[in-house]
């Protein structure tokens, strides 16, 4: 058996590496209406997802009450399983480009990394200790670093573009004042061909909620 970007391959075929989907996979089904609104940022990658999606939908509007029925669960598993297969999961390319939405919240960070309008592997993990009491920005900041680390095997030596839903660490490369976990962060961003820009955390359904999963369930 041979581990390869992000698969697993035998004698017997190729699978996706199931740390690339554990994120989703291992969800727990939604106790609020935000949470349910996890698949809106690819429902145009899913085949009749208003259809599918109908049950969950009414759970969402104004004046319904939040009861989780059996269809509701089906519909649930159902998504979840479209998510991790194709053609919203597919294999990277050689020509760069990739996209890595990232969100931090109290809970933990949460990121997506993307091709060509396509995911190629999900991550979240909950907040250590210290980090608890990290500042807005240094987690904002801890949130760049975390996708840079983990999916390096496919970033490095790559163009990639890291969206974030905080205005400042646009100017991250171009601060002056900078504590020394900063300048040990800086370096690290400085050995990938990246950009950071902001994206306004409404157009990030995805990262948002990987990042708000409960403490049991994050990686």
């Amino acid at each position: 058996m041979v581990v390869f970007w992000g698969h697993i391959m035998t004698r017997d075929g190729i699978y996706v590496n199931p740390t690339k989907i554990e994120t989703i996979v291992s969800w727990n089904r939604p106790t609020n209406v935000t949470e349910v609104r996890l698949a809106g940022y690819y429902r145009r990658f899913i085949k009749k997802n208003s259809i599918l999606a109908a049950s969950l939908t009414c759970l969402t509007r104004k004046g319904v009450k939040f009861d989780w029925s059996e269809d509701c669960e089906k519909t649930f598993q159902e998504i979840k399983n479209r998510l991790v297969s194709t053609p919203v999961l597919t294999l990277p390319s050689s020509c760069g480009d990739y996209i890595i939405y990232s969100y931090a919240s109290k809970k933990g960070l949460g990121c997506v990394l993307m091709q060509h309008g396509k995911v190629i592997a999900y991550a979240s993990r909950q907040l250590k200790t210290h980090e608890n009491n990290y500042p807005t920005h240094d987690l904002e900041l801890a949130v760049v670093v975390f996708p840079l680390k983990i999916w390096r095997h496919y970033l490095y030596g790559e163009t990639c573009e890291i969206s974030i839903d905080h205005k400042s660490l646009k100017y991250l490369l171009t601060q002056k004042e900078l504590n020394l976990r900063h300048r040990r962060w800086l370096e690290l961003v400085k050995g990938y061909d990246c950009t950071i820009n902001y994206h306004p955390s409404k157009a990030n359904v995805v990262a948002y909620a990987l990042s708000r999963k409960p403490s049991e369930s994050l990686d």
